[in-house]
């Protein structure tokens, strides 16, 4: 294997420290091989109980009336992740539409959206109308009201009682970072939340940013007390093999709303063409158990690399996880670039490019990303990115394998020693 890395650039003093790190994690990947095995069941269970059929993967086009595939994917989702109706479409074009579409349909001119975890991730801001943009929820009369976490991370539970008041319609509840520097949330810590939010208000609508946390544990957030949950069909559910797509699973006059809000007042759910996506939907769900396992190894493995080489990290080599997301700190931009440029190195596609920051739309500081995906922009894929500001972190997530992951880790690494921008091995 030294000499396979040696063809990938990898210096001798590198690849020995990495694989000392990987040996010392044996006893922690036997764990998260026990959850995967655990979520694999579930979605077996989940497939088989709505009799998935080869028939499911033949696509529609026009109007879609009757699309079994679609349907019963929907019925899947709704199974696994314990919701009384499931959305799930390629009409939904990304994880932010789907946030975009469950918040504007679940809202009315007048109502206010709490977020009690402090910001949301970036590209929420124009659509909640933080940052005026056309079209946000602040253009219709819908307010937002913010509570930040306590210095902690601890919830301000004074401060959300609060924040509640008659016209609070919708509490959103991010369960990732993003690219904020929080520890990400727990279904556990999720439920908590929510119990205590329901206490103040038990009618108010508890949504749950699911992205980047499918998966990972046993339980999902709609199995302690959330009215919906979001995500991206390119992100952990996709398997790594769904081309497009988003999901909203949770209450069904929630789901309905949404669904009447993506394609038509009468029409909702009955259409929406699924054009042949529907194997790829299907079994991408299927392997996303495992994908996700592979993913959190290949993050635990960067946390314990970079925390010993004296670089913060968050969640450190030891926490919990609670989401595929591995943020390491460098403190200057040379750090930051040159770790993205090591993942792009890795990768099976555009392995040949070299990253550069840019002006990515929807943020408000200049990005790079490191992504060289079958499907572009997929983050279950091993891939990278981090905006061009203090304190320069990069978020690291995805690999399809394990091995990918920690050969991108690997290389990540092998920039930094290149550069001299990393001491201690």
């Amino acid at each position: 294997m030294k000499e396979m890395y040696k063809n990938f650039g990898i210096a001798d003093a590198v690849s020995d420290f990495c694989l000392e790190v990987e040996a010392s994690l044996k006893d922690r990947f036997e764990k998260l091989d026990e959850v995967a095995e655990y979520n694999q069941m579930k979605v077996l269970a989940a497939m088989q109980k709505h009799r998935v059929s080869a028939e499911c993967f033949n696509g529609t086009t026009g109007y879609g009336y009757n699309d079994l595939g679609r349907d019963t994917l929907e019925e899947v989702y709704a199974t696994c992740f314990k919701g009384e109706a499931a959305l799930v479409r390629p009409q939904i074009t990304c994880g932010t539409h789907a946030l975009a579409l469950a918040l504007m349909s679940n809202v009315r001119p007048g109502d206010e959206i709490l977020s009690p975890v402090g910001k949301p991730y970036d590209t929420l801001e124009e659509v909640i109308g933080i940052r005026p943009s056309k079209g946000s929820l602040a253009e219709y009369g819908v307010t937002y009201a913010q509570v930040d976490l306590l210095a902690d991370g601890g919830f301000d539970f004074d401060g959300i009682r609060n924040a509640i008041n008659d016209r609070t319609k919708l509490v959103t509840i991010q369960r990732s970072k993003g690219y904020a520097s929080r520890p990400t949330l727990s279904v556990e810590r999720i439920g908590q939340l929510i119990s205590f939010i329901k206490e103040v208000k038990p009618d108010v609508i508890c949504m749950v940013d699911n992205c980047y946390g499918e998966f990972v544990e046993k339980r999902e957030p709609l199995e302690v007390g959330a009215d919906m949950i979001v995500g991206s069909l390119i992100k952990n559910p996709g398997g790594g093999l769904a081309p497009i797509g988003g999901y909203i699973v949770g209450k069904k006059e929630c789901v309905e709303n949404a669904a009447y809000r993506l394609t038509s007042p009468g029409l909702g759910k009955e259409v929406g063409a699924s054009l042949g996506m529907m194997q790829s939907f299907f079994q991408g769900f299927f392997l996303a158990p495992t994908v996700v396992n592979a993913a959190l190894k290949s993050a635990i493995f960067a946390a314990n690399v970079f925390e010993r080489l004296g670089f913060a990290v968050i969640p450190n080599g030891s926490a919990s996880r609670h989401d595929i997301i591995q943020a390491v700190t460098f403190e200057k931009p040379e750090g930051l670039i040159a770790f993205c440029q090591g993942i792009q190195a890795a990768a099976p596609v555009d392995s040949y490019v070299t990253p550069e920051p840019w002006d990515m739309p929807g943020y408000d500081s200049q990005v790079i990303m490191a992504a060289g995906a079958f499907v572009q922009g997929s983050s279950i894929e091993l891939s990278a990115d981090g905006p061009l500001r203090p304190p320069y972190t990069a978020f690291f997530q995805g690999g399809l394998t394990w091995y990918h992951g920690k050969l991108g880790i690997m290389m990540a690494l092998q920039k930094l020693y290149d550069a001299n921008l990393v001491k201690g091995i």
